[in-house]
């Protein structure tokens, strides 16, 4: 595979970036490309098939195009890891990942949006040392970005601008609020709920169910089936800030940058 042109393993050598003046950049990077999915749902549009039987747009592609550029100005130098490059072969990983870099799903939950479903999302995470740092997660429909970052806490920014700080709740008495994914959840989700006082069960595409648990309009957020690094850096990131947890069943936290970008199960949570 050839190295994919938006800096894989190149690193910044240990230099930090500055979070804070970072998000508003990530976030109008991602309404940018939001702009652009929104225009191509709006007509119709062909649907191919990726070598994983997944589907892809023009939607997935020019957002992306949109992303890495964005993301070469605003943080020269750092590796910008983005779901289409490496469904075409495009990115070599190297062994020893670089400290910083950028992990992009620029149309996250592109089934829906085939289905014209309104549930996608634009995702763009920043990853130091393994851990997903700072994280924007936009919903093209609306216009809600949720993001937040380590010493930042979380915000929930409305399409006209307005911001509001978010926090994840405790788990409530009167039972939570589980959210799942749309097209891609299973008995085993349902089942790891047993027992559980659940109060309400949501289907939700795409990441901003990290964003639903980060504000504390949902509590849980099961997923046991396969998802990529780039399907969660962002929303870990965001919850986290937000006063949430993400781990694997076992309680240790995700790793990032692995060969292959494949997570194992997790649960996200609220503040508890």
């Amino acid at each position: 595979m050839a190295p994919d042109p938006s800096g894989f393993g190149q690193g910044r050598g240990g230099v930090s970036l500055d979070f804070a003046g970072l998000r508003p950049g990530l976030i109008a990077l991602a309404r940018e490309a939001a702009t652009e999915i929104l225009r191509i749902y709006a007509r119709d549009f062909d649907v191919r098939a990726k070598a994983d039987r997944t589907p892809v747009t023009e939607a997935d592609e020019r957002a992306e195009a949109i992303i890495l550029a964005g993301l070469a100005k605003l943080a020269p130098g750092v590796a910008a890891v983005a779901e289409e490059a490496v469904a075409r072969g495009a990115v070599e990983w190297p062994a020893v990942p670089p400290r910083e870099f950028f992990l992009v799903d620029p149309l996250d939950g592109t089934r829906e949006f085939v289905e014209r479903s309104d549930n996608f999302a634009v995702n763009i995470g920043l990853v130091v040392d393994g851990r997903p740092v700072l994280g924007v997660v936009l919903h093209p429909v609306s216009g809600v970005a949720w993001s937040g970052g380590t010493g930042l806490g979380a915000i929930r920014t409305e399409k006209n601008g307005t911001e509001n700080p978010i926090r994840a709740r405790g788990k409530p008495a009167d039972g939570m609020v589980v959210v799942t994914s749309k097209s891609h959840s299973s008995g085993a989700e349902s089942a790891y709920c047993d027992g559980m006082a659940v109060k309400e069960h949501r289907k939700v595409g795409s990441a901003a169910k990290f964003g639903l648990v980060a504000e504390g309009t949902a509590d849980l957020y099961p997923r046991l089936g396969p998802t990529s690094e780039w399907d969660t850096a962002a929303g870990e990131a965001l919850l986290v800030a937000s006063g949430g947890h993400v781990e694997k069943l076992d309680g240790t936290p995700l790793v990032y940058g692995k060969q292959g970008f494949r997570n194992p199960d997790f649960v996200a949570r609220g503040a508890w």
